[in-house]
């Protein structure tokens, strides 16, 4: 198995880009996905059109009922007995191991500002274009307004636009970036980002214990107090040919940790397991955690970043909420000296966060190979 975290020196290409600075601007004309839902009513253009190979199919997709990530129940680790809270880290461990991803339940998360966020945003959406075009973002930092990830000219579009913004550190929160209609948005995205990095610090120190570090191991080796979160909203409107497109293209996430709050009224996550992707069944009031690439590089892959997708609805919009929770940026990332053994060495060289974000930002969403790019060389 190769990873993004290339022999040091990086790699190349990514040496290349880090030497140049990030792009201003778009290769192409923006085109608002959401406009054309609108005006798409039997097809959709080219652009949007997925390789065969990349469409969703039936063949490999499962949906059967008892098809599903974990769902955990984390009042265990707060209330529960011994018993019940070491039955309670084996379900995360398993799962970190087995899929990359699960659920959480009992999350301490007030379920009415898990409601409230996301209605927010969805209320943004559905603003005039001239308001929301004053947000339009840049490739430079991707903060704002956006319909595309990555700069490639000529590149197959997904069928989704979004919100992107920083939440920490304090330096880069910029309220200025942050819509202000609805009027609550901004007062509520900062009571939701500061529940939800109480719950990843929660989680991080849950899977330091469960790969027998100390509690503290993964928050300290992503700087501590001062690490990296920030958000994306994804909108997925409507779209007449969901068969040909996706609304996100195949990608594992490249920072830390994520917590998604998804659309609890219409599915969309896919999440591949072996040769099938799995269509995620979100519960009530749930988080789905996954692990970012980050913490695969940091625990030598004995927890793994997983590929996953999403689809869209003919009929339905859809609306999710991923809070990306990541190391401080210039805190180069290698595998715990812990985790390696002579019979597992060292998989990764370090990388920074900032180091690889860009190498992931002018790339794009391209399942694993960004991080399968950096192992080390044997």
């Amino acid at each position: 198995m190769k990873s993004t975290f290339e022999s040091k020196p990086t790699t190349q290409v990514a040496k290349t880009m880090i030497n140049n600075n990030s792009p201003q601007e778009w290769p192409e004309p923006i085109v608002r996905v959401q406009s054309l839902s609108k005006i798409c009513k039997d097809s959709i253009p080219e652009r949007y059109i997925k390789p065969l190979s990349d469409r969703p199919n039936p063949i490999t997709s499962c949906d059967h009922d008892d098809a599903n990530i974990p769902i955990i129940d984390l009042g265990a680790l707060l209330y529960g007995d011994p018993y019940t809270r070491a039955s309670t880290l084996k379900q995360i461990s398993e799962a970190c191991k087995e899929w990359g991803f699960f659920q959480v339940v009992n999350h301490g998360v007030s379920h009415e500002l898990m409601d409230m966020a996301r209605e927010t945003w969805r209320q943004f959406f559905h603003l005039p274009m001239e308001v929301k075009q004053q947000y339009a973002n840049s490739p430079k930092t991707y903060e704002g307004y956006g319909s595309r990830l990555g700069v490639e000219k000529g590149a197959i579009l997904d069928w989704s636009d979004y919100y992107y913004l920083h939440y920490l550190p304090l330096s880069l929160k910029d309220y200025g970036k942050w819509p202000a209609m609805p009027p609550s948005c901004r007062e509520v995205f900062d009571e939701y980002g500061r529940e939800l990095v109480k719950l990843s610090g929660k989680l991080m120190k849950v899977l330091s214990i469960n790969l027998e570090l100390e509690e503290d191991f993964l928050q300290n080796a992503f700087g501590g107090e001062d690490i990296g979160a920030c958000l994306r909203v994804n909108f997925y409107p409507k779209c007449p040919k969901p068969d040909l497109t996706l609304g996100l293209s195949s990608h594992s996430d490249p920072g830390g940790m994520t917590l998604l709050l998804p659309d609890d009224q219409v599915t969309g996550l896919q999440v591949r397991k072996s040769n099938n992707w799995i269509t995620v069944k979100p519960a009530r009031h749930a988080f789905i955690v996954n692990i970012g690439d980050q913490i695969q590089v940091l625990s030598n892959a004995i927890y793994k970043s997983v590929e996953h997708r999403v689809i869209v609805n003919s009929d339905k919009e859809r609306v999710s909420l991923a809070f990306f929770y990541n190391p401080k940026s210039d805190i180069p990332i290698e595998p715990a000296k812990e985790l390696v053994k002579p019979d597992r060495p060292a998989l990764y060289t370090a990388m920074t966060f900032d180091e690889y974000r860009l190498f992931i930002r002018l790339r794009g969403p391209c399942g694993k190979s960004h991080v399968e790019s950096l192992k080390s060389p044997r």
